[in-house]
């Protein structure tokens, strides 16, 4: 009984300790506010502005049932008309409605290139202003696509137009690509990279969509963040499958198709199947956040994750579904069908679902531990589609580094986190002919932004767009001096 107590008097002053030296780490820890505003320069907020309001007018939506592509060519030949340079200077690729330019700098070594889709979802509804007309509004452009993401296209084509004007040569090559196919996760961006391999060019980095300028990333962390986003969650689909010999619903036997998915769907929705960790991305994430936490308690959470981090894994569902889908593969119950009458029980039933793999746990283990469990309630499960977690961007490597700098030049001030994507962009297609894919569109996506991207009334910030086009200015100097 002695020794029983001296083990948990042991145990107990080692977790005081280390809860001691957490204390002190927390408030050793500098304490930090972020600053960030718009541009006020009302003539490059009007040019640009125009020039976006314009890209938005030319309905660009991408369907998986419609294989043509003049509406993109049209788009492009837009394009030319708003970037006259760039197309007078650049070499222009066109596939299948997909767009490629080569800007041809003094070297070959070390690429980088710059993307963004010109493809747009759907505009259903009732909108504020009508969806492509592009109006400039309450110092926003309004209209589909104006956030997601023809913001960026024209940001970087401005930055390279006006560095042209100024008789500017890159260092190196620089590409500028844009799919028309992203919003379907079409084949746009595949056949693009797979241009560059057939061309041998292997990219020093890749700049595409993924994070951005956002405020208040999670409860307890208030300010303006750059959201740089260094890897990609797998995409899958997944079908459950429920059978049985049918039969008439007014005698109904026990555990026929629909309740054993609802057990099934209840099970998993009761407790994830899958495992929970922080990555090294998550980590930096939340170490990143820390100093800018203003409730003791949650910065002495997030400033000692070594001592913390299990707690925070428990209710972090609580604070931010977003940040918990970083820690986990994720399941997402989509579609169901069954019997097609009311008094009918199925002979067969499904439910559809949507995965995102996280590189802990895979996507083929995590797919087999789903399939496992659907056994264990009768199901059989179909793998409609099967992808992987992307490649991620080495957080002490020159990509990181080159774009932490860039922010800090043109948003100072303004804090910086490592990101998980939990959702899809094209740059998962370009793994193999880059070093590095870096996911940040330098505009700001207030909570406004973030509810218009795919829903009603989307908008950007017209005073937002100047220090985009400076972001990808510098982007391309800060390239020059490495490979010069």
């Amino acid at each position: 009984m002695d020794a029983v107590i001296t083990i948990l008097l042991l145990l107990l002053g080692i977790l005081l300790m280390c809860l001691l030296i957490a204390v002190i780490r927390t408030l050793v820890l500098p304490k930090k506010q972020t600053s960030f505003s718009l541009s006020e320069d009302t003539t490059r907020i009007d040019t640009y502005s125009e020039k976006l309001s314009r890209m938005v007018q030319i309905e660009t939506i991408s369907d998986r049932n419609d294989p043509s592509y003049e509406k993109f060519l049209a788009f492009h030949k837009l394009l030319e008309e708003l970037f006259p340079k760039v197309f007078a200077t650049c070499e222009k690729v066109e596939i299948d409605g997909n767009l490629l330019l080569k800007w041809k700098g003094n070297s070959s070594k070390e690429p980088i290139m710059l993307i963004s889709h010109m493809d747009v979802v759907e505009a259903t509804g009732e909108w504020k202003y009508p969806p492509f007309s592009g109006t400039i509004a309450d110092g926003k452009v309004w209209g589909r696509g104006s956030a997601d993401t023809k913001c960026s296209l024209m940001a970087f084509l401005q930055a390279a137009e006006e560095m042209i004007s100024e008789g500017y040569v890159p260092a190196c090559d620089i590409y500028m690509g844009s799919s028309c196919t992203e919003e379907i996760g079409g084949t746009g961006a595949p056949k693009l990279a797979k241009w560059l391999k057939d061309h041998d060019v292997h990219l020093f980095m890749l700049c595409d969509e993924g994070g951005s300028i956002i405020q208040d990333p999670i409860g307890g962390v208030k300010g303006h963040f750059a959201a740089v986003g260094i890897f990609e969650k797998g995409y899958g689909d997944v079908k459950f499958i429920a059978s049985s010999n049918g039969g008439h619903a007014s005698a109904p036997g026990k555990n026929t198709p629909i309740p054993r998915l609802a057990k099934f769907i209840s099970c998993v929705e009761k407790k994830t199947p899958f495992r929970v960790a922080f990555t090294p991305a998550v980590t930096a994430m939340f170490t990143s956040m820390a100093p800018y936490v203003g409730n003791f308690g949650l910065r002495l959470v997030m400033a000692n994750l070594w001592l913390f981090g299990p707690l925070l894994k428990k209710v972090m569902p609580m604070i931010s579904a977003q940040a918990a889908a970083m820690l986990q593969t994720t399941i997402a119950f989509t579609m169901q069908a069954g019997s097609s009458g009311y008094n009918v029980l199925p002979q067969e039933a499904s439910v559809c679902a949507n995965m995102r793999y996280i590189p802990h746990q895979g996507t083929d283990e995590s797919i087999e531990i789903i399939t496992e469990l659907a056994k264990k309630f009768g199901l059989e499960t179909e793998v409609v589609y099967r992808g992987y977690p992307s490649k991620s961007l080495d957080l002490n490597g020159d990509a990181f580094a080159i774009t932490q700098n860039t922010i800090k030049t043109c948003f100072p001030g303004i804090g910086i986190l490592p990101y998980v994507v939990t959702g899809g962009t094209d740059a998962r297609f370009y793994d193999d002919v880059a070093d590095s894919c870096v996911r940040f569109s330098p505009v700001n996506y207030g909570p406004e932004q973030m509810a218009g991207m795919h829903g009603l009334n989307e908008t950007i910030e017209t005073g937002c767009l100047p220090g985009a086009v400076d972001y990808y200015k510098e982007i391309i100097k800060a390239q020059a001096a490495r490979v010069k």
